[in-house]
């Protein structure tokens, strides 16, 4: 007789696993053959980052989700239909019975815009059911940042640490003010992206684009610094791969630092600094360089080159934290800027 086979408890990463105190939600699955070629044309005509094509991923299996409730085929939906997910997504969409964010919403029906316009062109649908769509009203919140002062506590505190772990991170937290790269563009640089004379980086942005970003004379002696140690942080045997990072790591699958531990390191930091951990975060400090930038007189154009921004609009966020800092700095110190209105009879 074959052996009594015996029912076992999910494993501890399933739904019913929590990660950071919330309960881990089962992911969606898109009701549609296309979307895979979708996300493949996102990918290989438009040149797509990994982090937009599993945004848009997910984006449409919600959709496919809400559609399959309804039963409706994600391909097969109306303009009517993709009306009534957007008013869902306002009411409810956002999980635990509360509003998705503006932002969220908006990147969602830019997927279906795309989605449904892709099968138009590929001749799987005559119609284009998401072109009478209205985009929807965002706010414009503006980006937390960090003072100078703020900035120069945490490098103060990571060069305390020492050893090559704290030269790491000072050399990390020193490129990152430096140049305002994106999270993922810092731990993934690829050795071969430092000029030859030290002063500068070729970064790979969004959509394989590429652009020069300087380099600060404190963040090219915090490399100078931390690379001679860098083969510490490399496993045995994985130094002969076919990128050599600046920031490699022993315990990461893909060879370099990940995002999520260097944000972990940016709130020890922040908790060693006196700073509240909850403001502090590998974007606050891209935001920061930004801002002190074009506090300090720099154009915007430069910023937008530097920050690797397609549309100078993205860019232009920073000068509303500005002038909002200006006008704080006019009513807090002007002479006269409190002086009461004097009345004539």
């Amino acid at each position: 007789m074959p052996p009594k086979t015996t029912q076992t408890k999910p494993p501890a990463n399933s739904t019913g696993a929590k990660r950071r105190g919330r309960p881990c939600k089962p992911r969606p699955v898109a009701a549609s053959p296309h979307v895979d070629a979708f996300l493949d044309m996102l990918t290989a005509e438009r040149g797509a980052a990994l982090n937009t094509r599993m945004a848009y991923e997910r984006d449409l299996a919600d959709l496919g989700l809400w559609l399959a409730q309804r039963g409706l085929p994600l391909d097969k939906a109306g303009t009517e239909d993709l009306r009534g997910y957007l008013a869902y997504q306002h009411a409810a969409g956002g999980g635990d019975q509360k509003p998705a964010a503006p932002r969220t919403v908006a990147r969602r029906l830019s997927a279906m815009r795309q989605f449904y316009r892709f099968l138009v062109s590929e001749g799987r649908r005559q119609d284009d059911p998401a072109s009478a769509l209205d985009s929807p009203k965002q706010g414009r919140p503006l980006p937390k940042i960090l003072t100078v002062d703020e900035v120069t506590r945490m490098i103060d505190a990571a060069q305390t640490r020492g050893g090559p772990e704290g030269l790491r991170l000072v050399a990390l937290l020193e490129v990152l003010y430096a140049t305002g790269l994106r999270v993922s563009e810092l731990v993934g640089l690829p050795m071969a992206s430092i000029l030859r004379d030290g002063r500068g980086l070729i970064v790979r942005g969004k959509g394989g684009k590429e652009r020069m970003v300087p380099l600060s004379e404190p963040a090219s002696a915090a490399l100078a610094a931390y690379l001679p140690w860098r083969s510490h942080f490399i496993l045995a045997g994985r130094e002969g791969g076919p990128v050599a990072f600046m920031f490699p790591s022993r315990s990461s699958t893909n060879g370099h630092l990940t995002r999520q531990r260097f944000a972990q390191l940016l709130k020890e930091l922040a908790i060693e600094s006196g700073i509240d951990p909850e403001k502090v975060s590998p974007h606050v400090l891209r935001h920061a360089f930004a801002t002190h930038l074009l506090d300090r007189g720099a154009d915007l154009r430069s910023v937008q080159k530097m920050l690797g921004h397609a549309d100078i609009a993205t860019t232009q966020i920073y000068t509303h934290v500005v002038s909002e800092r200006l006008k704080q700095v006019v009513h807090e110190h002007h002479p006269l800027a409190r002086r009461k209105t004097v009345r004539t009879q």
